[in-house]
């Protein structure tokens, strides 16, 4: 085996080992390896009900935009009285 072919035998094997490491969830920190438990994150399921809280609210504008004006004084009555 010639050098050039060590060299791409040595590059294919570390790329190969990176991919594995990273569908098993191997991250390395300092010196030691640890594995990394992919669980839910709570800043995304704050930003979760977040937004959908936000969807809920432009849903009700949206009714309220295309009702009739006395619909749409009795909607603005009950939000008053939900507050």
């Amino acid at each position: 085996m010639n050098p050039f072919e060590m060299v791409v035998a040595i590059v294919a094997i570390t790329a190969i080992a990176s991919v594995v490491r990273a569908k098993y969830g191997v991250v390395r920190r300092g010196k030691g390896e640890d594995f990394v438990r992919p669980g839910p994150d709570p800043e995304a399921e704050r930003l979760r009900a977040e937004v959908k809280a936000l969807k809920d609210r432009v849903a009700v504008l949206e009714r309220l935009a295309t009702d009739s004006s006395t619909a749409l004084e009795r909607e603005f009555d009950k939000l008053r009285d939900r507050d």
